[in-house]
């Protein structure tokens, strides 16, 4: 028998054989689906990584924008106008709601920004002096945080997508260079087993048969024997009956008629 090392420890039948040539087909097509799934998500994630350096820049551009404008606002107003937007804000206008999205089976977050018209308690802020500045200051702020909730639902989808694909990866390669290896090396020892035990078989068959042979000449043989001599035996008795008549016995003659 071979050793047990790099293969399932499997009695050798036709029965272990076709179950192990089927575990082999599942092996295959779940690496072949696994290897698909693990590309959809490779470009997946290569294309969020383009959005998110994207973002990221677009981000440091609009916070530019909005430090400049928020210094605008404090010279046109003429001071430090947090204690007033504090005071007057009382219900959230921007707000985010989230959704999932499909991507070869694995759910991604997205968040999703949207302004409530109806809110709007900042429209007395800068009435006296610097309006103008802190409509403009309130629109970029707007921008930048809606850039901020685009980077946070892409920043997550990244960390979900590395992981799911360092899993899938994972899989991928315990599926190609331990399963299917494995799974091979059992079936090349159930072959090279039961190829054995065919020729067992065939040498034993072989060997009766040549038993059998033997046994039935030699019957023959012992038969032909005996028959031999009991044709020579009645031979010898036919020979002993059939000898010289004795002409002085009293045995009567036929007549003769002349």
């Amino acid at each position: 028998m071979s050793g047990g090392a790099g293969r399932e420890p499997v009695f050798p039948t036709r029965q272990s054989l076709g179950a192990m040539k089927s575990k082999l087909k599942g092996a295959q097509m779940g690496h072949d689906l696994l290897k698909r799934k693990s590309e959809a998500l490779t470009k997946r994630f290569r294309e969020i990584l383009k959005r998110i350096d994207e973002a990221k820049r677009k981000m440091g551009r609009v916070m530019q924008l909005a430090a400049f404008s928020l210094a605008e606002v404090t010279y046109a107003v003429g001071g430090d106008i947090s204690y007033q937007v504090q005071e007057s804000a009382k219900n959230a206008r921007f707000r985010v709601r989230t959704k999932q999205e499909n991507v070869s089976g694995v759910f991604l977050p997205a968040f999703e920004s949207f302004t409530e018209e109806e809110n709007n308690d900042f429209a007395m802020t800068g009435l006296g002096k610097g309006g103008q500045q802190v409509q403009r200051c309130r629109e970029t702020f707007s921008r930048a945080v809606e850039t901020l909730v685009e980077l946070a639902s892409l920043q997550t989808a990244f960390v979900i997508l590395d992981e799911v694909i360092k899993t899938v990866n994972r899989r991928v390669n315990a599926i190609e260079h331990v399963i299917i290896p494995r799974t091979e090396n059992t079936i090349s020892y159930i072959n090279s087993e039961l190829d054995e035990m065919d020729r067992e078989e065939f040498f034993r068959l072989k060997k009766v048969k040549g038993i059998k042979e033997k046994a039935q000449a030699e019957e023959q043989a012992e038969h032909d024997r005996k028959k031999y001599g009991k044709a020579q035996s009645d031979k010898e008795n036919d020979g002993d009956k059939s000898g010289p008549k004795d002409m002085l016995g009293h045995e009567e003659d036929q007549d003769v008629i002349f």
